[in-house]
């Protein structure tokens, strides 16, 4: 019998901690899905004028697109776990299943402990993503951006106007219709032989790209060719043709791919090993020159204790030794001066990559803060709903995403170090959440709304029972 009772008893929390996991699923799949395609048509809406008209194929805008979708998880998934707290311990005060849980022995710390529990493997596995999965993403992205914005779009020739988009050639046409390829009044310098100037005239004409877009094949009718000596004028040539071809190299109309590895990588396209492999050789490099500086330094002082005349010959006039003691500080100011600005640069260098080191952490350990903040902000809440879960998380992200960039950009310039700049805003919005979390989970000062009783009618209210003497006992 015992050991039924005790079966029951770990059985009965386990079956109540996978029903609070399970209200959390549902917000958090809808906020991160929502979340993401908001993001998505930000991107969209951002960089559409570089990916319209160039006749890039359905693969490699879907291609652009997952790329840049890691991104977009990373800075979605804190905001997820906050909306879905906010709704999940909202939805169980306000159909008063924490009231429930409370009666049966339950407190609001064991009710947050399976959350707090996967917000840690979330964490976890977002500081896998950001070191392993996010870098990549972000090196592909941009080496992709990189081949889509050097491809051109087609060729434009407008009336009247020289064209000189193809190389080593200069175009000019008198007349151009918009429903097909046909040209008229075509003139076209070509430079492509420094010796020769060539000048080809056409009454009329088509231009067309290869399969390929690596050439330009203009066919001309009823035209002439003009060729001239550069150096020497004399040598003038004339032909005149019916049919006549040109293929021009037509470089950058195609969309190459770069080749892997041929871009260098930026902060966010490295992990945070590699980074912190960058700034302790930085650091190691900074040293060096400090060191360095100082033993110049230490070893002119030295020569000028030892011999104070040097380099001037005895009994030379005053200004000689003056104007030799202004040329050694000068020397040793242009020293000094030279090795400033790069200990200066490479500890700048240091900073970005520490607050981008730090930054791959603080934003996955936001999850454990927005647990501690929305499982107390949604109790509190409890019948808002979406409403009040989507403006009191949206509230709070953005308050918290302001205090990154705003920390990111001070510690980029050196004002505060790198930790504070990126960790300030998960202490604040910690504390903050421990203190709500400890409040509401005190069983001995549950919240009471005894401003509301002096409203309510005196029929409704429990008459208070004087203490019983003795006497009246006896």
């Amino acid at each position: 019998m015992v050991g039924f009772q005790e079966t029951v008893f770990l059985y009965a929390p386990m079956k109540l901690y996978s029903y609070i996991l399970r209200r959390h699923w549902g917000p958090f799949v809808f906020s991160l899905t929502t979340l993401v395609f908001v993001f998505l048509l930000q991107f969209i809406m951002r960089f559409i004028d570089e990916l319209v008209g160039k006749g890039l194929g359905f693969w490699v805008i879907s291609e652009l697109i997952v790329m840049n979708l890691a991104w977009m998880v990373v800075l979605a998934v804190p905001m997820s776990v906050l909306v879905a707290t906010l709704m999940a311990f909202g939805g169980l005060a306000s159909h008063n299943e924490i009231t429930a849980m409370r009666s049966s022995g339950m407190s609001l710390y064991r009710m947050m402990a399976p959350v707090f529990i996967a917000a840690i493997l979330l964490t976890l596995l977002l500081i896998e993503f950001n070191n392993k999965v996010l870098p990549e993403a972000n090196h592909h992205a941009k080496t992709l951006m990189i081949d889509i914005r050097r491809k051109k779009p087609t060729l434009t020739l407008s009336p009247g106007l020289f064209s000189q988009e193809i190389p080593g050639y200069s175009i000019l046409v008198r007349k151009t219709f918009e429903q097909s390829n046909d040209l008229e009044g075509i003139t076209i310098y070509d430079y492509t032989n420094p010796s020769v100037r060539v000048v080809i005239t056409a009454e009329r004409g088509t231009v067309s790209f290869t399969s390929d877009y690596r050439k330009l094949v203009m066919d001309l009718a009823n035209g002439e060719i003009h060729e001239l000596g550069v150096t020497d004028q004399s040598l003038y040539r004339r032909m005149q043709y019916e049919k006549h071809r040109i293929i021009m190299n037509a470089e950058g109309f195609e969309f190459e791919r770069t080749r892997e590895g041929g871009t260098m990588r930026g902060d966010r396209e490295l992990s945070a090993q590699a980074m912190q492999t960058i700034v302790d050789s930085l650091q190691r490099e900074n040293s060096r020159l400090s060191e360095q500086g100082s033993r110049i330094i230490a070893d002119h002082l030295r020569q000028l204790l030892e011999n104070p005349s040097a380099p001037v010959r005895p009994g030379a006039p005053r200004t000689d030794a003056i104007s030799a003691a202004l040329a050694r500080a000068r020397y040793l100011s242009a020293m000094i001066g030279n090795s400033l600005p790069q200990i200066e640069y490479n500890r700048s260098r240091a900073h970005e990559f520490l607050v981008e080191i730090h930054k791959k952490y603080a934003i996955p350990v936001a999850c454990l803060v927005f647990v501690l903040l929305g499982a107390p902000l949604g109790v509190m809440a409890r019948r808002g709903g979406f409403g009040v879960a989507a403006t009191l998380s949206l509230g709070f992200f953005v308050l918290y995403w302001a205090c990154l960039i705003g920390g990111e950009k001070l510690a980029d310039r050196g004002f505060i170090t790198p930790f504070w700049g990126m960790w300030f805003a998960n202490i604040v919005l910690g504390i903050a959440g421990a203190y709500l979390t400890l409040r509401m989970g005190r069983e001995s000062l549950v919240i009471r709304w005894n401003a509301l009783e002096r409203f309510k009618p005196k029929a409704w209210r429990i008459p208070e029972t004087e203490p019983i003497s003795e006497d009246t006992a006896r």
